[in-house]
């Protein structure tokens, strides 16, 4: 019998962490949705423990609302949080938008535009859950063009909460969700730095506008409650 080596724990918990991190910044759960530990396991392929340890961490993040071990839910996002975080994605966003417009490359270029050109046709089928996967993918491009993996990495942390809520809406916005990316492609082809944080910046705001219509349709719901 061959000598196997120890399992490396702290990389599995890792492991599974990133892979419900991507989950909820893609759109694969909705506001209010049920985590069930058992069910995570035996799609992951793991046992529980990893499970627990990334839950744990995820409601530390704020990412979701961790009452009991058999009440694991996705927050519903209140308007004064949400406002916060558009601000925050405003500001940072722009920063990727205009350092992406100074370096961006034509193989940069031609990869937004695929990711756009999918965009329409996951729009154009109604398919949400693609579409939401390809709008984040879009948006992870700009500060990934920009070479700046710090930023990346608070951004996940803020479209770990912003994820859910855009799913919920995705298919309620319409074509205001892809609308404003093309000027924002069209700044880089053009190296225009400004121009690229005000295009992003109308994405965030005139293409959010479904997202904040949402929210102020539900009177303000606390988070977390269902």
């Amino acid at each position: 019998m061959p000598t196997l080596g120890p399992v490396d724990y702290e990389n599995l918990s890792n492991t599974v962490y990133a892979t419900l991190c991507d989950a909820l910044i893609q759109g694969r759960f909705q506001p209010g949705d049920r985590l069930k530990i058992r069910e995570l396991a035996e799609q992951l392929g793991t046992s529980v423990t990893p499970i627990r340890d990334t839950i744990l961490r995820l409601a530390n993040d704020e990412a979701i609302i961790f009452r009991s071990p058999r009440d694991i839910r996705i927050p519903v996002m209140s308007l004064t949080r949400y406002r916060e975080i558009r601000s925050i994605r405003l500001k940072l966003e722009g920063l990727a938008a205009e350092t992406a417009a100074q370096v961006a490359t034509k193989a940069d270029i031609e990869a937004l535009e695929r990711i756009v050109r999918e965009n329409e046709e996951a729009i154009a089928d109604a398919n949400r859950l693609k579409g939401t996967e390809l709008n984040q993918a879009f948006h992870f491009m700009l500060p990934q063009i920009a070479q700046m993996p710090v930023l990346v990495g608070i951004l996940r942390k803020l479209w770990l909460q912003m994820g859910p809520l855009i799913a919920d809406t995705y298919l309620q916005g319409g074509r205001s969700m892809i609308d404003y990316h093309y000027p924002v492609i069209d700044a880089l082809k053009r190296h225009h730095s400004a121009d690229a944080a005000m295009a992003v910046a109308d994405d965030i705001l005139l293409g959010g506008k479904a997202l904040l219509d949402r929210l102020e349709n539900n009177s303000e719901p606390p988070e977390g409650a269902q």
